[in-house]
């Protein structure tokens, strides 16, 4: 005894050093080494067991509980059954000892390691470990004990963690579910007890929670609800000790609701008392300053603590429940309240429901719904803005989970329902949507309207015939929506908010704070309009006309004086309205460009009329911006008007620019009537935007005038667009050597704009009225002119040039062939006229970079920019370029890409080398694709330069791009060329019975390839592993890949053991199904030579296991050819791999295994 108690001196001064400030990381890693020695010895759990009984040191106490959960986890299997018995005994006693005095993590992490004893050795050898359990709950004094533990056995033996048998496994989640009935029935009757027995009706002052406020119900929605009656109860008023032990029970029942399955066994009674303290959330007591509770003068604590954070229950010798004034039972109290959520939304996020619940889950909307009105009522106290503000955040996030999850999962049950008074609860929802107290809680519920919405559509797109009676029912609270999220988003209805929020910071998905609640607020309008498009075009326009009048307005007060113009409004309320007016003008023609396409298609003729008055009022705003110079103006307050005019400009041309289809079927059913009107809608919109191209105009604004320019270039393509003098005047400011270029992105959509009026076929029109001719001299005059620079350069680039000029020359060739590309890229997809005539205009352009390419090889930058405008080329224009010119291209390319000069360039991850390799590679994976026999000559070198050029840098290192592009290479060579390693058709493999005798050609080529993919998934890479499993199996479902002769015989074993290996390591958890497929669709080729020869084989392999278990593995593994019952299997035989494994680890050396 006395060696033990200086073992524990020892000890407790050891930990004491450890965790101290000033110990050395050396001295502390001594330590360590000492303690993991202690805890490996035979026995060691005795001396922790007196460590345990004899210490107040919360770190033995920590360290001996680790050295018992090693020792139960790791080692239990090779422990003598009498030591077994013994410890058993003793932790339950020392638990039940200790319980009051120990920190609750020390008291939480002795129930799990109980539990983890359970979880081996219950019912077997450990029979009493479930009743135990039990029983201290039905003990009034030890309740929040058994609820601990209950709660942990729920997580460990519910869904256990790998170190288990799947035999294990099932019989575990059945013994469990045995219990689920008893368990229920006892935390049912907790939250009952302390439902009922705390439910003093006080003699409070007013305002009560008792005075009857809670009675009112909504509708029709509890008629005839046995259990409407105990959820309108007066609210039971608890002490700390009932509070707390509520909350653990609320706990249990989140955790087992995660696994159990919706039955009967979840009762009515139940759900009631659920639904009884998730009315603690919303009850305003919960964030009251003063005066709501009785409060208690006399207190005295204990050190019982349950739970992290929680305050000690409180004892008084009164005998009655006395409510703590305290804010730690307010915290209590919203957190009962939140659990009791946690625990709704638990069964309201199962989406299969059987027919004998569908009733309960009626009642659980009900009872939610009864909540809902209470959080969203109005009194003399309180506005519904106030309530919700005065909630607990989680409660009320919680609540939105609730709703979220009821209408995305549960409302096409429930909406049919008669019961279930729908229309009613949108209302509600309406509510409670607009007085979120922050913006996340709006954004959430805004998503919310957007499911409901969603499903509306779908409704009423599957049940055409009784469309109006289903709009009819819905029309008035969608109207409502839609005026409310409208005014959400006007300064001049909501500024307080608006101005909270931040325009500057960019979000992941490269947004503003305010451009997200912009997006999220039309996204709602947009379905609004979709489902009652006249009534949201009626409620939408007008706004617009409003705030159109104040812009077009501002004409009379701009003063023009000989050195500047200014507008003439100065006082600081005029500068604040106008602020807030153009605000709203730019978010209201946001909202009007977003609905651009519910005019188009089928309902064109329909809503003409609308869809004109809205194009006519943007073509006025925007002539009427670009000749007032708006954006140019002077201002009292530049730092925010002019931001203002600028961006409402920029807002007018892109909604204008939302509408161009809508333009584009207008000229179509014009086309052979009077066009005036079209004309002139043209005609105005090009007078509008030539002005702005140009580089003294703000970047936003020119930018949005060239990205409209583009659109009536290539989706209007009106006949008369290149002959109009703003046309005219843009092509000369283009094509002239002018001195103020504009920037290179504004300057690149100019030149698509332009190129696509002389290329893209004109709609509407024959052939022989295209006038391909006079369009292919000036397209080709305007490459010429655009061109200019940079085929001078060929001249002076024979050899590699010095320093000053190459950056000049470099300046040239990114500015030059970045516009040429983008010209290239937007034709790629038109007609074969079109793309002639562009690879006649760039011919010489071609030639001119293909002889640069070798005087650039070793300027990465230079070469990246070249290969992207040749690999565009390729994939638009390879057919055009002819078969002999490509050919030199590519063989120009193989011979400048030297082994060294691939080294150099993939060795530089992420750099612009690296990018060139990347490019190059997809240039190669366009050539491979094409159909024919042109490039088959070229298929030996590409091959040769995958696998030995490329392959042998990639293979050791991550290289993920190179890899990724290589890969597809290789994949596409051998998908696109089948014939090249196998001659045989498919056709006549199968007519002579399958693919038995395979002629084959280059196999040494295919065999390496297919090294190099069964070498990829041996490497942490996921991406690549995802990617080349997925060629595999494409390859496989379309040239038959695994049954091949040559693949069946020496490849398919290894492929399957390989993947059985990386499921085994748990390698690429994330594509656990994607491998089992696979490995089932590899063993599918011939199921008796995978059971009778590669099983045993690999069972053979497997290190690590003895005979039996091999036995057992192979026996377990059922001869199934299903795929389900193959990938049950498969599954089954890794997880008893790993737990055979890890219990032989932990055995001592010597063991006796049975």
């Amino acid at each position: 005894m006395a060696s033990e108690e200086a073992s524990l001196r020892a000890l407790e001064s050891l930990m004491t050093e450890f965790f101290h400030s000033c110990t050395t990381n050396e001295r502390k890693r001594e330590i360590e080494e000492l303690l993991n020695n202690f805890a490996q010895q035979t026995g060691a759990w005795r001396h922790c067991l007196f460590f345990l009984s004899n210490t107040q040191n919360e770190y033995v106490m920590m360290y001996s509980l680790t050295v018992f959960e090693n020792l139960v986890n790791k080692m239990w299997l090779g422990l003598a059954s009498q030591d077994k018995m013994e410890i058993r005994s003793c932790l339950p006693k020392l638990l039940l000892a200790q319980h009051k005095a120990m920190p609750y993590f020390i008291r939480n992490k002795l129930c799990k390691v109980i539990v983890d004893i359970g979880r081996q050795d219950w019912p077997m050898f450990y029979h009493d470990f479930f009743t135990n359990t039990l029983q201290l709950i039905q003990s009034p004094a030890l309740a929040s004990l058994g609820l601990v533990l209950l709660k942990t056995t729920s997580e460990e033996l519910a869904c256990p963690r790998e170190d288990l048998s799947v035999s294990r496994k099932d019989e575990l989640r059945k013994l469990l579910l045995e219990q689920v009935p008893t368990v229920l029935g006892l935390l049912t009757g907790i939250l009952e007890t302390y439902g009922d027995k705390h439910n003093v009706i006080a003699s409070t002052p007013p305002p009560s929670p008792t005075s009857g406020e809670n009675m009112e119900l909504l509708g029709s929605l509890f008629q005839g609800s046995q259990y409407s009656k105990l959820i309108c109860q007066p609210m039971a008023t608890l002490d700390n000790e009932s509070q707390q032990l509520c909350c653990l029970v609320l706990e249990c029942l989140a955790h087992l609701f995660s696994w159990i399955p919706l039955s009967t066994n979840i009762t009515p009674a139940l759900l009631a008392s659920i639904f009884h303290f998730a009315r603690f959330g919303c009850d305003l007591r919960t964030k009251a300053k003063t005066g709501s509770f009785i409060s208690s003068s006399t207190s005295s604590s204990s050190n019982g603590q349950l739970d992290p954070g929680t305050l000690a229950p409180t004892s008084n010798g009164g005998g009655r429940s006395v409510q703590q004034g305290g804010d730690g039972s307010k915290v209590e109290r919203a957190r009962l309240g939140v659990l009791a959520m946690t625990c709704i939304n638990e069964l309201v996020s199962k989406n299969c429901v059987p027919l004998d619940f569908e009733e309960y889950l009626l009642r659980m909307f009900q009872q939610t719904f009864f909540l809902l009105q209470k959080m969203t009522r109005e009194n003399n106290a309180h506005t519904v803005k106030t309530r919700l503000q005065e909630l607990d955040e989680s409660y009320l996030e919680k609540f939105t989970d609730f709703l979220r999850l009821f209408v995305s999962v549960h409302l096409r049950r429930i909406e049919s329902s008669p019961q279930f008074p729908i229309v009613e609860f949108l209302a509600l929802l309406f509510k409670y949507t607009f007085n979120q107290p922050n913006h996340e809680g709006y954004f959430a519920c805004l998503d919310i309207w957007s499911i409901f919405l969603d499903f509306l559509t779908t409704k009423i797109k599957s049940r055409l015939a009784d469309r109006e009676s289903v709009l009819n029912r819905y029309k008035d609270p969608l109207v409502l929506l839609l005026r409310e999220v409208l005014n959400r988003i006007q300064f001049r209805y909501n500024q307080a908010q608006l101005e909270e929020l931040d325009d500057e910071t960019l979000d992941d998905d490269q947004q503003t704070e305010w451009q997200r609640y912009l997006r999220q607020s039309l996204e709602v309008v947009a379905k609004v309009m979709e489902l009652l498009p006249s009534h949201a075009f009626s409620t939408l326009f007008p706004l617009l006309q409003e705030n159109l009048d104040v812009y077009l307005g501002l004409q009379q007060f701009i003063i023009t004086t000989s050195t500047s113009r200014r507008l003439n409004i100065s006082a600081e309320n005029d500068c604040r309205r106008l602020h807030c007016s153009l605000r709203d003008l730019s978010s209201l023609l946001q909202a009007v460009g977003r609905v651009a396409e519910y005019f188009i298609g089928d309902v064109f003729a329909a809503r003409f009329n609308d869809a004109l008055a809205v194009v006519e009022r943007l073509v006025e705003v925007t002539c009427y911006g670009s000749q007032s110079s708006l954006y140019d103006l002077e201002t009292a307050v530049p730092s925010v008007l002019k931001p203002d005019l600028i961006d409402v400009h920029a807002q007018a041309l892109a909604a204008l620019q939302a509408y161009s289809h809508w333009l584009a079927q207008f000229y179509s059913e014009v086309h052979r009537q009077n066009q005036s009107r079209f004309i002139n809608l043209i005609t105005s919109a090009v007078d509008a935007t030539s002005p702005l191209v140009t580089a003294k105009v703000p970047e936003k604004l020119l930018l949005s005038a060239c990205h409209l320019l583009v659109s009536m270039a290539s989706t209007v393509r009106p006949v008369f667009l290149v002959t109009l003098p703003a046309v005219q005047n843009v092509f000369s400011l283009i094509t002239e050597n002018q001195t103020r270029r504009l920037p290179q992105e504004a300057h690149m959509l100019v030149c698509r704009a332009l190129s696509n009026m002389l290329l893209l076929p004109w709609p509407n029109l024959p052939e022989s009225e295209q006038q391909w001719q006079s369009r292919s001299s000036n397209h080709a005059n305007l490459v010429s002119a655009l061109t200019r620079d940079y085929r001078d350069v060929r001249g002076t680039a024979s050899q590699p040039p010095r320093r000053p000029h190459l950056d000049d020359m470099k300046t040239v060739l990114q500015q030059t062939l970045p516009v040429l590309r983008d010209i290239v890229d937007s034709i790629s997809g038109e007609s074969t006229k079109s793309r002639q005539l562009c690879y006649q205009s760039l011919q010489e352009c071609v030639q001119v970079s293909l002889s640069l390419f070798p005087v650039f090889i070793q300027q990465p930058d230079v070469t990246d920019e070249m290969l992207s405008f040749f690999l565009t080329l390729f994939q638009a224009l390879r057919v055009q370029m002819g078969v002999p010119f490509t050919g030199q291209i590519i063989h120009t390319f193989l011979s400048m890409f030297t082994r060294e000069q691939l080294a150099a360039s993939i060795l530089q991850e992420g750099s612009a080398g690296c990018r060139v390799v990347q490019k190059f590679l997809k240039i190669l994976q366009v050539v491979v694709q094409e159909p024919g026999q042109a490039f088959k000559p070229f298929l030996p070198s590409i091959l040769s330069l995958c696998m030995e050029q490329v392959y042998p840098i990639v293979a050791e290192r991550s290289s993920p791009d190179v890899k990724a592009e290589m890969f597809e290479l290789l994949y596409q060579v051998l998908h696109q060329n089948w014939r090249y390693f196998f001659k045989t058709s498919v056709l006549a493999s199968v007519q002579r019975g399958g693919a038995g005798e395979d002629a084959m050609e280059n196999e040494a080529q295919f065999t390496a390839a297919m090294q190099a993919f069964g070498q990829s998934f041996l490497q942490p890479d996921i991406h690549i592993f995802k990617q080349n499993l997925s060629y595999l199996e494409s390859l496989n479902s379309k040239h038959k890949l695994y049954h091949r002769k040559l693949f069946r015989t020496s490849m398919l074993f290894h492929f399957i053991n390989v993947l059985l290996q990386v499921l085994l390591h748990k390698g690429h958890d994330l594509l656990q199904e994607e491998i089992t497929l696979a490995v089932y669709n590899m063993a599918s080729v011939d199921f008796d030579a995978f059971y009778s020869a590669f099983m045993p084989e690999f069972l053979n392999g497997c290190q690590g296991v003895d005979a039996n278990q091999r036995a057992v593995l192979a026996r377990n593994f059922k001869l199934e050819r299903d795929l389900p019952s193959f990938t049950q299997s498969v599954h089954r035989l890794v997880n008893d791999l790993r737990y055979y494994r890890l219990c032989n680890s932990s055995l001592p050396t010597g063991t006796v295994k049975l």
